[in-house]
């Protein structure tokens, strides 16, 4: 295989055969293809795209350039949920603890922020002696006594996907639904799962703001993943609006604690969870329909049986004991405090969510550079859904700030953000569609 003559036929539009896609990725991922050529090919797959055969054959050699976990004697069905993120969306903090209750095996790969999203493993470092990357006798045991296990990619999991990303990063490559497509299933089936659901954000604080272009990439998310050998589901949610009514890292994790003690029923956010939790429940065989499964998520929700195993989990990955029941020990509060209220009376009509993403980087809660390091003290929280009608002075928000003046600084930004108007906005479901 001349990797040379794979991106002249990428370039010429022709379709790849999978060992020639094999011994790219091979080449990639043990080194022997240097960064140029991985430029190259990722651009001539940027324009020309793949077909889902291609796709296919490209997301199992990454698989296959590394680690594949395996959980061996699990007597629990082993499943997992993906989201291509969004602002206050900390739903696996809460998801993989309630799916772990149902009696699901919950391996869990996360990232750190990207872009103006959160990040679920920068959340959890707020939690002081949180470990990220345990050794595997530490994953295994987590997973047996808690159910679930949050981590991060590890160097032994899809090699090549890594060296592929950090190229595509700073190449204008990044938008490429079949290089987004393997990225994400390569590393969800080196975990080793039997079933996968995905959430797939769309509006103004995702990264695809449209509706036709979240489809495409979810359809083409579905049909690799089941082509892979994969059982594979996703579901089209709402990011017009924060999805919580937290945004910020150490806050999240109050806020999932709160979720989890059943103070946010209602909320957009709960319909959320408890719908990616029946959608595992179902597409692992462990409830015999959607119904089913909502029912059993929401009861392990109310019991306190989902609190119980994220309490566990934080516990054997190296967090305190009575974390869930003491988070103020630990949790570090910010330094400033600011309310943010109506200028007006209104209704709330809007949120430039993205927007609010990007504040709290500028605020150090997120990364300029992959080296910077972020408070995770800082965010927003009493944030009110769409739709909500306000008076003058009545709260929108609180700022949590690292200084005076920058709460004052970001307290004057958020406004401008957030759109107050006179006639109450038509709402929108956050639940759009279902690709299966």
């Amino acid at each position: 295989m001349l990797p040379q003559e794979v991106i002249r036929r990428k370039r010429d539009g022709e379709i790849l055969e999978p060992d020639e896609i094999a011994g790219f990725i091979a080449g990639i991922g043990d080194g022997s293809i240097g960064e140029a050529q991985i430029a190259a090919f990722a651009m001539t797959v940027r324009l020309n795209g793949m077909t889902p055969a291609e796709t296919v054959a490209m997301t199992l050699a990454m698989r296959d350039s590394g680690t594949v976990l395996s959980w061996p004697g699990a007597d629990r069905p082993v499943a997992d949920k993906h989201s291509t993120g969004g602002v206050g969306d900390n739903v696996s903090l809460m998801l993989a603890p309630i799916a772990a209750a149902c009696g699901l095996t919950v391996p869990m790969i996360s990232g750190r922020g990207l872009g103006h999203t959160g990040g679920t493993l920068d959340k959890l470092q707020s939690i002081p002696g949180y470990e990220i990357a345990p050794d595997a006798e530490t994953l295994r045991r987590t997973v047996e006594t808690a159910g679930a296990a949050i981590i991060g990619q590890t160097a032994a999991l899809a090699p090549a996907d890594g060296r592929l990303y950090a190229v595509r990063d700073i190449t204008a490559t990044v938008d490429s639904v079949p290089l987004i497509t393997a990225s994400i299933l390569s590393k969800k089936l080196a975990a080793g799962l039997g079933s996968l659901v995905l959430d797939v954000k769309l509006g103004n604080g995702a990264f695809m703001t449209g509706q036709d272009e979240a489809e495409a990439l979810a359809r083409s998310l579905v049909d690799v993943g089941n082509g892979a050998g994969l059982p594979t589901r996703a579901r089209l949610t709402d990011m017009s609006e924060p999805l919580a009514d937290s945004v910020g890292n150490a806050r999240e994790v109050e806020h999932a604690l709160a979720f989890l003690r059943g103070e946010k029923a209602g909320t957009r956010i709960e319909t959320v969870v408890l719908a990616l939790a029946a959608d595992m429940l179902l597409a692992s065989g462990r409830a015999t329909s959607w119904q089913a499964g909502h029912e059993r998520a929401r009861s392990v929700l109310a019991s306190g049986e989902a609190l119980d195993r994220l309490g566990r989990m934080i516990h054997a990955l190296g967090g305190p004991a009575d974390f869930v029941e003491h988070p103020d020990r630990y949790l570090a509060p910010a330094p400033e405090r600011l309310p943010v209220v109506a200028a007006r009376s209104g209704y709330i009509a809007g949120y430039r969510t993205r927007d609010i993403g990007l504040l709290l980087i500028e605020m150090g809660g997120g990364r300029l550079r992959a080296e910077d390091g972020i408070d995770h003290r800082v965010g927003l929280t009493h944030l009110r859904p769409v739709g909500t009608r306000v008076e003058a002075g009545d709260l929108l928000a609180t700022l949590h700030a690292a200084s005076p003046l920058g709460a004052e600084q970001a307290a004057a930004v958020l406004a401008g953000h957030i759109h107050i108007a006179e006639e109450a906005p038509a709402t929108r479901p956050v639940l759009v569609s279902e690709i299966t």
